[in-house]
Order: structure tokens, then C-alpha cells, then sequence
């Protein structure tokens, strides 16, 4: 689809929005005036100061269906209410065109939950909601949900101090690929060879944040083992990464550590008993799905009956807080194989429950293959949001985060669920942005959050395990800057 952007600056956010509506087309966004071959599907978006005021134009044309909206704001607009005002016209096009209209309005954030603080805060909670309704075209079933998530959230944000921190490490191997996978992760059997390398690497780089965080009096809050599967690794050099954690840091404030054991096909009683002797006690088992058909035809090498045998396993080794992952939208999964599958879950009565919406990235295998989001496909996905909301909460449930992603089925949204005083602290801080995440190991990326204030600064490290390996010292060089930062505030 070309889009033609004339005499405005807004170019990212109609190409995102465009992208709700064609989520696997090429979006070609063409700055200026049409030019070009009318034949083809084409939409043009203009701006422009005409008699004391700001017209906006917006048109698409397809196969000789013509659909045009235009407003006139006086007097001359500010920047942002142009562009929400565009967006409008736009979302008006493209839903009459489509006959689609998205839930989330034309929000294409990633974090709408914090936008949504922000609007509380400054309109209070009825002018919020009012906002995202009539501003910003938001449903009401996702205004309510936003709501209880943005209250549940903000008792988590406020023991946050401004020496709080929470540290990341990064184990980017996994068993085999999922095909919707687009995460830096690579399969053991293609990097076996790497692996112990790494982990030698990777306690080293952990030794010297820790250092880092001492040096400046940062207070850790939670610590995340994510990858990958971290439980590719075995025991051994699982006690090693997280023996380096407990040394390097001062774990007393730590109220939260989390390994993600997210392949069933990974978790042993040997590997669980060292996670929990290393002081995890938080882990996250993820079926994704308790259909053995939609498992194989997604990649994943295991069996709902592993799932089982592995969450039996997890509560022999004495983990309480238990977390499930869940993918609403997988292909060919169908409303009534999702309820089975969330029926059966909350029968486990899992101290948190993750619902996942299945996002079509570029580099996923998924997309790849060429598979399209089709309306059928959107329809079952917010159906099975919508069991979530409806049997979740009346089993103890509350919605405690909430996050987007590009190229989602039905434009929809991904909704962690816990039990009262079960969340899943990282998971707050890292989607509101509250402290800074210091990030170890290949593909983590360091986030600096100012002290009281609201700027950030990354550091990346280098993204693959063998650059990790390769430009080793001169990522931890990077981390040099971590000092820098803190001292500029007075640490």
C-alpha cells in the first residue's frame, strides 16, 4: 500500500496506523504530493493552512472505491492535535474500507497503560476514560481494562525509589525455533559449541555490573533470567550465572527473582532444584497452548502432557509463584481450543497467567512463509481476550501489566494476570519505564532511567552470541557509561 504524506511530519504515526488495517503488507510511505500509477491502491494524507485555519485531507483509492474525509481546525492547530486529528480522519478511511474497526482506537503505542497514568494524572480518572473515548476512539472494553491495569500497576510503581533497579540477564538459546519467534535467540544444536564460552563471558559481565551498582548504592528490586530458555543450559552452568547474581549484587531488597523455564520440553527435577537453590521464586513455564496439533504446526517440541509433567515438577521443587504463558491468535487455533486450554491452566490454579496476542513480526517464520492475518483470525483473537476477562477475574485474577506490538492479531494487546499479590514486579517496571534495567548477556540492552525525571539512555550490547563473544571488551567498555550517568545526577 503507498501512502502519500503532503506538506506533514507525521509520517510514523500514519504508517503505524496504516499497518493495523494491513498488517502484512508492505506499507510505502511516499513524502509529497501522488505521483504514480492510479491503478494501484493508494492512500494520500495532507495538511495544510488555508484561510486561517489547518485542513486535513485524507483519501484512499482501491479498485475503484473512492473514500475521502477532510477536516478544518481553527484556529491553526499545535502539532499534536494535528496529527491526532489525522489519525482520526485516517482510522475513518481505512474502517469504512475494511470494515474493521480496531478496539485500540488509533493507538499504536506500545504502552498505553502509561499514557493512560498520565491522563489521570492530569485529568483524573473519569477524564482519562472520557479521553481515551472520544479522542482517541479506544472501545470501552479496553478503557475498562486499562483502567484496573493502570490502578493494579501504580501500587507496584510507587515502592519504586530513585536508586531502584532491576537487572535483566539474557540466555539467547532455545531447543528449536517457534515460527512466530522473531526474539535473538539461536537453537542449541546450531550453537552448542558456543555455550559454554558464554556463560564464562556472561558471569564476568555480570561481576562488573555488579560492581557498578555497588560503587553507585543502587538498590535492586528484581532480577529477570530471560532469554531464549534459559533452561537449555544445564544445571551446572545454571548454578554458575545465578551464583555469580548472588555474589555480585546485594540481594537483600531484591523482592523478586525470576528464571524462565519456558519450554516444558527443558524443565528437570536437576535443573529446577538448582534454580531453586540459587534463590529464584518466581519461574515461568509456558505451554502457550495445551493443543498438541496447533504445538507441532508452531514448532514447539513438546506435548501438553510435558507441560503438565513439567509444572508437577516445578511444585515438587517447592515453587509456589508460578507463571504461564498464553498465545491468543496462534493459526488455526480456534475460541473453543483456547477456553479448553485457559480452563485447564486456571484448574493448576497458577499464581499468574500471561495472555499473549500472536504478533506477526518480519523476522518470524510465520511471516516468512507468507501466512496472513485474516479477519477470522482477528475475530477468535479478541474472543479469547474476552473469556480472559470474563472467567480470569472471577477466579482471583487481576490484570497487573499490559503491552502492544507491532503487527498483532486484531490489533489486540498482551495482558499479564496474577493472583492479589502474586505480580510480576519486572514486568511492571520494565513496560511503565520506572527505574533502570541493567542488561547482561547477548541482545540485553541497558536502560538508564534519570532520577525522578523521565529520560532514558540505552546501552546495547551486541546482539548475537558469537559478537558477544568476539567484541566482548568493548561491551563492557559501553558499561563504563553507566558510572558516567548516575554521576551527572549526584550518585
Amino acid at each position: 500500500m503507498r501512502v502519500f504524506t503532503e506538506n506533514h511530519k507525521f509520517h510514523y504515526e500514519i504508517e503505524n496506523l496504516t499497518r493495523v488495517f494491513f498488517p502484512n503488507e508492505k506499507i510505502e510511505i511516499i513524502k509529497g504530493g501522488f505521483y504514480g500509477d492510479k491503478t494501484e491502491p493508494f492512500i494520500i494524507t495532507r495538511v495544510e493552512e488555508k484561510n486561517g485555519g489547518t485542513r486535513l485531507f485524507c483519501s484512499l483509492s482501491s479498485e475503484g472505491v473512492n473514500i475521502e474525509r477532510e477536516k478544518t481546525l481553527v484556529p491553526v492547530s499545535f502539532d499534536d492535535e494535528t496529527e491526532r486529528s489525522l489519525a482520526v480522519l485516517l482510522f475513518d478511511v481505512l474502517s469504512e474500507y475494511t470494515g474493521i474497526t480496531p478496539p485500540w482506537g488509533i493507538l499504536t503505542g506500545v504502552r498505553p497503560i502509561k499514557l493512560f497514568r498520565k491522563l489521570t494524572e492530569e485529568l483524573g480518572a473519569e477524564g482519562a476514560e472520557e479521553y481515551f473515548k472520544g479522542r482517541l476512539l479506544v472501545n470501552d472494553e479496553k478503557i475498562r481494562l486499562s483502567s484496573v491495569t493502570e490502578k493494579n500497576e501504580k501500587r507496584i510503581i510507587e515502592t519504586s525509589t530513585p536508586s531502584s533497579f532491576s537487572l535483566y540477564v539474557s540466555i539467547p538459546f532455545c531447543p528449536s525455533r517457534c515460527s512466530y519467534c522473531s526474539f535473538v535467540s539461536q537453537s542449541v544444536e546450531k550453537s552448542l559449541k558456543l555455550i559454554e564460552p558464554y556463560v564464562e563471558l556472561l558471569c564476568r559481565e555480570i561481576e562488573m555490573t555488579g560492581k557498578l551498582a555497588a560503587e553507585l548504592s543502587l538498590e535492586l528490586q528484581s532480577v529477570y533470567i530471560g532469554g531464549g530458555t534459559p533452561t537449555v543450559l544445564s544445571p551446572e552452568q545454571l548454578r554458575a550465572v545465578m551464583g555469580a547474581i548472588v555474589r555480585s549484587f546485594d540481594m537483600s531488597g531484591c523482592r523478586e527473582f525470576t528464571v524462565e523455564a519456558g519450554r516444558p520440553d527443558t524443565v528437570t527435577n536437576e535443573r529446577l532444584t538448582a534454580i531453586k537453590e540459587c534463590g529464584a521464586d518466581r519461574i515461568s513455564i509456558n505451554p502457550q497452548t495445551l493443543n498438541d496439533e496447533i504445538l507441532r504446526s508452531i514448532g514447539r517440541n513438546h506435548t501438553a502432557d510435558e507441560f503438565y509433567k513439567a509444572y508437577e515438577t516445578a511444585r515438587r521443587c517447592g515453587f509456589d509463584h508460578i507463571n504461564t504463558d498464553l498465545i491468543a491468535g496462534l493459526p488455526n487455533e480456534g475460541s473453543e481450543s483456547f477456553r479448553k486450554t485457559l480452563d485447564n491452566i486456571t484448574a493448576l490454579a497458577p499464581k499468574s497467567i500471561t495472555v499473549h496476542t500472536l504478533s506477526m513480526k518480519r523476522s518470524s517464520r510465520l511471516t516468512a512463509q507468507g501466512v496472513e492475518l485474516l479477519r477470522r483470525d482477528a475475530a477468535a483473537a479478541e474472543d479469547m481476550h474476552r473469556y480472559c476477562s470474563e472467567i480470569l477475574p472471577a477466579l482471583g485474577y487481576e490484570p497487573y501489566y499490559l503491552y502492544r506490538q507491532s503487527r498483532m492479531v486484531g490489533n489486540l494487546e498482551n495482558v499479564g494476570w496474577s493472583q492479589k499479590g502474586s505480580e510480576g514486579i519486572y514486568n511492571v517496571f520494565i513496560m511503565d519505564e520506572t527505574h533502570s534495567i541493567l542488561g547482561c548477556g547477548a541482545g540485553a540492552t541497558t536502560k538508564l532511567k534519570q532520577p525522578d525525571g523521565a529520560y532514558i539512555e540505552r546501552i546495547f550490547n551486541y546482539k548475537y552470541p558469537y559478537e558477544y563473544l568476539k567484541g566482548f571488551d568493548e561491551m563492557l567498555r559501553r558499561k563504563d557509561r553507566i558510572r558516567a550517568f548516575y554521576n551527572e545526577y549526584g550518585f
